[in-house]
């Protein structure tokens, strides 16, 4: 069979396991149990790998950086760098490209935005005469599918073209009016991204997952009660976003056109690591907290989305892949902290912000 043909085979499946998941809601989106990797990793390399991106202060990813320029901690304390990769446009290029996923997120878009979106979209596409930097795969999920175009392709022409045939259908009437309303939208998304991940494991090489819109809802509200029951399944789904992203080489970028409000930076008070069930929330689990932990980032909202997809993308020219041992873990889901620290002024270094060890 040919590589397209694969490759429309995994898009119908991660298609069909998507609309199954939104025609089928259930309380809460289900952890799917994962063994522990028996595979022994390449010799000399650690068993947790890492995808690190150092910016300068512009913000512009810096290339040309050693291994001694690096150091690594984990909860605080200085872990062996085991093996060290520079990755650059010209130099070192990365095997294979780095493919950027764009999804269009129809269901939490507001209805006075959809339209400047599609524009802005179809801008970062045809800029350049069409020429993309890096392979681009086009997502639109809406509260009835997830309409995938094709196979990452580096033409922005084309791309456009099949971005204009997608109808700009929004989620049903009286969908987000209550919160059940928001409910759904939070099972629908992160089901959705769940697939996405799941289905982007299986591929080699590292990926960038683009979500343009202001994402679901955080249900931050201070009267909502929590059951035991309901923050163990948080929890579980935490660590669940937190190893498989890791392990599937996507960092989250989130993106949104309009203006800032009381509500743009709220996210900011749930980038701590979750360390016990009891801690766990529905907020833990909101889209602009999983793009920081998962090493991507948050723009917007601004006035030029294809400004900010440029941006994100720029993340792909230069990083650096860096793999260590855990410790010992005295427990199951034990959470660690990491950071990379750079040896040199004015720079900063952008990774997974945390993982959970595992006996």
């Amino acid at each position: 069979m040919s590589k397209l043909c694969l490759h429309c085979l995994a898009l119908s499946v991660l298609i069909a396991a998507v609309t199954f998941a939104q025609q089928n809601p259930v309380p809460a989106l289900s952890p799917r149990p994962q063994p522990a990797s028996t595979a022994a990793p390449a010799a000399g390399e650690g068993r947790i790998h890492l995808d690190v991106v150092v910016t300068d202060k512009s913000g512009k990813p810096v290339a040309g950086l050693g291994l001694n320029d690096f150091t690594l901690l984990d909860n605080g304390q200085p872990s062996k760098i085991l093996s060290f990769t520079a990755i650059n446009g010209t130099a070192q290029k990365a095997d294979p490209p780095v493919e950027v996923i764009l999804l269009l997120d129809m269901v939490n878009l507001p209805f006075s935005q959809v339209s400047i979106t599609r524009q802005h979209i179809d801008r970062f596409l045809r800029q350049n005469s069409g020429h993309l930097a890096q392979p681009v795969s086009l997502f639109v999920l809406t509260d009835k599918s997830l309409d995938v175009q094709g196979q990452p392709s580096t033409d922005g022409s084309a791309q456009a073209e099949a971005f204009s045939q997608i109808g700009a259908r929004l989620r049903s009437p009286g969908f987000e009016s209550d919160s059940y309303g928001e409910i759904d939208r939070i099972q629908m998304s992160l089901k959705t991204l769940s697939a996405i991940t799941n289905y982007e494991g299986g591929k080699p090489g590292r990926k960038l997952l683009i979500w343009v819109g202001p994402g679901w809802p955080l249900l931050d509200q201070p009267n909502i009660k929590r059951t035991a029951k309901g923050k163990q399944e948080d929890f579980q789904n935490i660590v669940e976003f937190s190893t498989r992203l890791r392990e599937a080489r996507v960092s989250v970028y989130s993106i949104s056109f309009g203006q800032p409000n009381s509500r743009t930076v709220l996210y900011e008070s749930f980038l701590k690591g979750v360390k016990t069930e009891d801690k766990a929330i529905p907020p833990d689990l909101g889209l602009k907290v999983l793009a920081v932990e998962s090493s991507g980032r948050v723009l917007g909202p601004g006035g030029d989305l294809a400004a900010q997809i440029d941006s994100c993308i720029d993340d792909a020219q230069a990083y650096y892949r860096i793999s260590f041992d855990p410790p010992p873990a005295d427990g199951p889901n034990e959470y660690h902290d990491l950071k990379v620290q750079i040896d040199k002024p004015k720079l900063t270094a952008r990774t997974n912000t945390g993982y959970y060890n595992q006996p």
